[in-house]
């Protein structure tokens, strides 16, 4: 029978070896044409060695992502390839109308996840979860996703929300640094491996813009800080400290060139991790000042020394364990000096510790010698000292207990400064890195709970695609061939199962206060778990051990020291011990709180149950779960090709090892034949109704209901025996829409339609959906067209309606103003000629007084003498026209300008109706051939004075000269009346 224990295969699978070369030579001749596939469900027949060929086919040829139905293969290059993750590819994967038909790439399940929020289709929110053994790249794909999220989550409008979320994109990549350097390490398997679990929430406001993210840590390996494995490392901040600290900060720490700490092994390897500088500039952009992190740094160096302190066996058991004498040492001055190879040092360690961690040295020593002891009712007091195992424990659980306390600070500083108001977001992307799947030559319970943590979530992935996918189908009444897969529940029953299983046998080990042998809880756990077929022993082992068989393979975990770490004791007086320290962090790390204190001293018959490490790993574990179920789930399985990192290296029988663990071919078969989309009817409805416009397009003979029968169909309380009609006509616009998408080369083939109708839900593929949303596009961007059309018109009508009544108000306007104008030109003209007659009236009035002593007589009553001259026609008619307006020929015979000689004297004598005669005969003397202001009648005697209301002068006994622009006529008749009358 062939079995593989802690990553190491035995039995005849040498055979199986052999047959897989043979299988592998036959799919030679094709390998040109397998790095071309880039869905490994496309792959015929679907086997192991064929995927297996695929996979190595496209590693060659730097084709690094492979999809493998509802899952992507992600292959570690180890070798940086900067084009594969640049910000111009992001946002060609951005950009993209249909990102699937690009390359295979993690850009494409994150623009997946994105546009799935953005179609608000429930569950909205979404979540990826990348898996896979240590050192297979989880780490660097989910820092990818963040910066590929950061990118294209982030289309503010306004400067000042560009401004606030390139803050928030900046804090959210600087607080990888941080996590990366306090809480991961170099392992056998990966140099970068993370020893802590991480569910990273990205934060996506009603715009699907981010606006923070929130960080949420699982089980972090503490011990890693006391106890390294061979040829490991610490966490990397302590090689940073070390390495990258300046003299000051050195001689500051005490941190001398050379140094050497128990608990920092393997210094002289150089990683890319060991950056100092960019763990600084990270903390500050988190807002982490320089003084805290001079603090923090200062209480990391404390630890390191604190790590030296050895204790010796005492010889008298009622006498506390001295201090080693390579440890500590007298000098000549009566101090403390510490050896690294024998070089002495000024202080020695317990002294060093104290005055960083700034705690009194004597409480501190005292502290891992002697252990308090509480008893009784009335709680006395013992104090015992310890042995020298415990002096080391204490020593272990004070350094382990100040780092997780500091972890712990610093995630929670992360997430207040990139955590966003509860109010401001609402839909989430979570961003899942766990800890691979772990198997070591000495396995304890770090590596039990980080293989628990991965069988729930296969068992998650099964449940998700495997097996609730079939049952589903069955239920719905689809054909389907169901495929045999491997499920993990037997596994899970034997670790969590109830009521009995390893953890509660090893909770229970705790609760009893008694203390527990390794090889008593192996035989526990053996007897009572016998039947589970998950259980193995290893009878070749000389140290007690229990086999548990994985998904991954089988995995040998030893039983010593498994209760304790379990436990997870923590003294209380190196709780108060902390609380007295001086320095400021570890204030704020260990407060003085009442509450805590009188938790820490319960009595005896009040006692709490112990919260173990299982415990609260598995509570955390399920609440993490609860949240993926909630969520959309998108699996990326990241694969190691070698376990040595090398580039240009595919080992085959790793990849497959791994390839068997994720059960991929099961899910290659299922994605294949399956469908990933499953929408209910009453929602698919709802959301392709508008479809059955197409039909009447496509097929005239189709019914197309209307708008008040498609109102009467469509209700809340609508039966699945009314939906079915309207299912058939969304359903029937299929082709139309497949005829429309596919290319003319692909149009002569006829394959089947993938979407099947069930009894509540509707089946479908991807690439379906895909086509049902462009049709649904395109059928609302003809109503967006059809309704702008429609508002066009409805504005142009109304603003030729506006235009044509703006013409009639302008030309009622101009009538009424011409109106008015020539009622007042009528009525000015009226005044004028009123003004006119008046004046002709008065005028001739004073004309005639003014010749009262003229005897009027007719010009026919005057008897002509015989031998006169009679006057021509012309001269008769001008000689009545002046008679009917004499004033105006008397004022045209005294003008300066006119008529002249005969015809002025043929005026004046018509004016003044002489009988008509010899013209001669009267002497008429105008005021043209005279000097000063005179009269028709007669010439004035002496002199007259002309007075002017409005003259400057008195008076004026100066007859004025007549000018060409003086006042004749009328005016001088006036005048010369008014002088006359005076007189």
């Amino acid at each position: 029978m062939a079995s593989q224990v802690n990553g190491h295969r035995s039995g005849s699978d040498a055979q199986g070896g052999k047959s897989l070369r043979e299988d592998l030579q036959e799919f030679l001749g094709g390998e040109a044409l397998l790095h071309e596939l880039d869905d490994l469900t496309k792959v015929n027949p679907v086997t192991l060695e064929t995927v297996l060929r695929c996979l190595q086919a496209r590693y060659a040829a730097d084709m690094f992502y492979t999809s493998a139905g509802c899952t992507l293969v992600a292959l570690n290059p180890f070798k940086p390839v900067p084009q594969l993750y640049s910000p111009a590819l992001m946002r060609e994967y951005h950009a993209a109308p249909q990102p699937q038909k690009l390359r295979p790439h993690i850009f494409a399940v994150g623009e997946q996840t994105y546009r799935n929020v953005q179609s608000l289709i429930e569950p909205v929110n979404q979540s990826i979860i990348v898996s896979g053994e240590s050192g297979a790249g989880k780490t660097w794909t989910s820092r990818c996703l963040m910066k590929f999220y950061a990118v294209v989550a982030a289309s503010p409008t306004s400067l000042e929300s560009h401004k606030i979320a390139e803050r928030i994109e900046q804090r959210i990549l600087n607080s990888n640094p941080v996590m990366e350097a306090f809480g991961n390490a170099c392992t056998l398997r990966n140099n970068n491996s993370s020893r802590f679990g991480k569910f990273i929430q990205l934060q996506l406001n009603s715009a699907q813009q981010m606006t923070g993210a929130a960080v949420q840590t699982y089980l972090l390996e503490k011990t890693r800080v006391t106890c390294q494995a061979s040829s490991e490392r610490n966490f990397h901040i302590f090689y940073q400290i070390c390495k990258g600290a300046s003299v000051d900060e050195r001689l500051q720490w005490h941190l001398p060139e050379g140094a050497s700490f128990s608990w920092l092994p393997n210094p002289e390897r150089t990683l890319e991790e060991d950056c100092f500088q960019v763990t600084r500039e990270a903390m500050l952009h988190l807002g982490i000042d320089i003084p805290t992190q001079n603090n923090i740094f200062q209480v990391l160096a404390g630890l390191l020394h604190l790590g030296n302190i050895w204790f010796a066996d005492s010889k008298d058991e009622a006498q506390s364990c001295q201090l080693m004498d390579d440890a500590k040492c007298e000098n000549k001055d009566g101090g403390l000096c510490i050896s690294f190879g024998h070089t002495p040092r000024e202080q020695g360690s317990i002294r060093t510790s104290a005055s960083l961690l700034q705690l009194p040295e004597d409480p501190l020593l005292e502290t891992l010698q002697i252990r308090t002891i509480r008893a009784g009712r009335q709680q006395q007091v013992f104090q015992k000292p310890c042995s020298r195992a415990e002096c080391d424990t204490r020593r272990d659980c004070l350094a382990k207990l100040v780092y997780a306390r500091l972890f712990d600070w610093l995630v929670s500083v992360i997430n207040s400064s990139i955590c966003a108001d509860p109010d401001s977001w609402t839909t989430f992307i979570g961003l899942l890195d766990v800890y691979g799947f772990e198997s070591f030559p000495n396995n304890s319970l770090e590596q039990l709970c980080i293989n628990y943590a991965n069988e729930k979530l296969q068992q998650h992935f099964v449940a998700h695609y495997l097996r609730a996918q079939q049952e589903e189908y069955a239920v719905e009444g689809l054909d389907w061939s169901f495929v045999n897969y491997q499920d993990n529940q037997a596994c899970l029953d034997l670790i969590e199962g109830s009521p009995i299983s390893i953890c509660s046998l090893i909770n229970e080990e705790c609760r009893l206060n008694r203390p527990s042998s390794a090889a008593q809880l192996q035989t526990r756990i053996e007897s009572a778990l016998a039947g589970s077929p998950c259980l193995g022993h290893n009878k070749l082992s000389r140290e007690p051990s229990f086999i548990v068989v994985h998904y991954a393979g089988p995995v040998q975990y030893h039983t010593a020291g498994l209760v304790e770490k379990n436990k997870d004791p923590v003294p209380p007086e190196l709780t108060r011990l902390l609380q007295q320290s001086q320095d400021p962090l570890l204030k704020v790390l260990f407060p003085m709180d009442p509450e805590e204190k009188s938790q820490e001293e319960p009595s005896g018959q009040s006692r709490a149950p112990v919260l173990t490490v299982v415990s609260k790993f598995k509570a955390s574990l399920e609440q993490l779960l609860q949240v993926l179920h909630s969520t959309t789930p998108h699996y990326i399985r990241c694969i190691k090709p070698n376990s040595q990192g090398q580039a240009h290296t595919f080992l085959q029988e790793e990849v497959l090892s791994q390839l068997e663990a994720c059960g991929l071919v099961e899910t290659i078969h299922i994605s294949a034949a399956g469908f990933p989309i499953r929408i209910p009817h009453q929602n698919f409805v709802e959301r392709y109704e508008l479809l059955r416009r197409l039909c009447t397009r496509t097929s005239p003979g189709s019914h197309s209901p209307s708008p008040d029968e498609r109102h009467s169909e469509w209700s809340p309380h609508t039966k699945g025996a009314t939906l079915q009609p309207l299912l058939q006509d969304i359903l029937h616009t299929l082709p139309a829409l497949t005829q429309a998408a596919a290319t003319p080369g692909d149009a002569a083939e006829a394959t089947p339609i993938p979407v099947h109708c069930g009894r509540t839900k509707v089946f479908m593929t991807d690439s379906m959906l895909e086509l049902l949303e462009c049709g649904r596009a395109q059928v609302l961007e003809q109503c967006a067209c059809c309704i702008q059309g429609s508002w066009r018109r409805h504005r142009h009508r109304k603003q030729e309606r506006q235009r044509q009544a703006a013409t009639l108000i302008q030309a009622a306007i101009r009538s009424w103003l011409a109106r008015k104008h020539i009622q007042r030109m009528h009525a000015a003209a009226t005044a004028i000629k009123r003004t006119w007659q008046k004046w002709r009236i008065r005028m001739a009035f004073l004309a005639s007084k003014e010749l009262d002593g003229v005897q009027e007589k007719h010009v026919s009553q005057v008897p002509l003498p015989l031998g006169s001259l009679l006057l021509p026609q012309a001269q008769t008619s001008l000689l009545e026209a002046i008679i009917r307006l004499w004033p105006l020929g008397l004022v045209l015979a005294n003008a300066a300008v006119g008529v002249r000689g005969f015809q002025r004297k043929l005026v004046v004598w018509a004016c003044l109706q002489l009988p008509m005669g010899n013209p001669s005969s009267y002497a008429v003397q105008t005021a043209q051939e005279q000097a000063g202001v005179t009269s028709i009648r007669a010439l004035p005697q002496g002199s007259i004075k002309f007075h002017c209301r409005k003259s400057p002068l008195p008076y004026a006994d100066i007859c004025p000269e007549p000018s060409l622009h003086s006042v004749t006529g009328f005016n001088q008749i006036l005048l010369e009346r008014h002088s006359l009358g005076h007189m």
